[in-house]
């Protein structure tokens, strides 16, 4: 015997996350758990988000961690999508939702084994059909590794991949330098 699978319309969605007590991304009606990460994945996501808040405060942008939603509306598939990304910059004033981002320049994943896929192939592509998005970064939790999507002024993206200690990642979104000491301290002895 086969259950029929419920869609969540968006109001559904947004109700359910209020009072649960985990995540759920959103994905054109169905809704999926999200997994707790590693030590490692948790040390490099905060050791980045604090250096991305302290480097930008005072500006116009806002730093966000993984409890922030970015929404999606794909348009051309009439779908809405929320996501939780790993950390999460804002700089657009028109960012004014409670909770979830629609403007962002800047978002970073942290890579984990039963995440890397999507965050490489579906984050990737729906990611990137944010207009404001200006960067998308994957980070390894097990090596020096990052990954840099980045959408030039006429609108295309490119890569550049990060695995040498004295690499810099260099955050044009928000004007920022990262060492790679910064990033992965407490988890690989740079």
């Amino acid at each position: 015997m086969q259950s029929p699978l419920y869609f969540f319309t968006v109001e559904e969605y947004l109700e359910l996350e209020q009072s649960s007590d985990i995540r759920h991304e959103y994905f054109a009606g169905e809704v999926f758990a999200m997994a707790g990460g590693s030590k490692e994945h948790n040390i490099i996501t905060l050791n980045i988000a604090s250096r991305l808040r302290s480097g930008l405060r005072g500006s116009s942008c806002n730093v966000f961690m993984s409890d922030m939603k970015v929404k999606i509306n794909l348009a051309n598939d009439n779908k809405t999508i929320f996501y939780y990304p790993d950390a999460i910059v804002s700089c657009d004033t028109e960012d004014q939702d409670r909770y979830s981002l629609n403007y962002p320049c800047l978002i970073i994943e942290v890579l984990s084994p039963s995440t890397e896929t999507i965050d490489r192939r579906e984050k990737l592509v729906n990611y990137r059909s944010l207009a404001s998005l200006k960067e998308y970064v994957l980070i390894s939790q097990n090596e020096i590794k990052v990954e840099v999507y980045r959408q030039d002024e006429k609108g295309n993206w490119t890569i550049q991949i990060l695995i040498n200690r004295d690499d810099k990642l260099h955050l044009d979104s928000v004007g920022l330098i990262l060492e790679m000491a910064e990033i992965y301290e407490d988890i690989i002895n740079i």
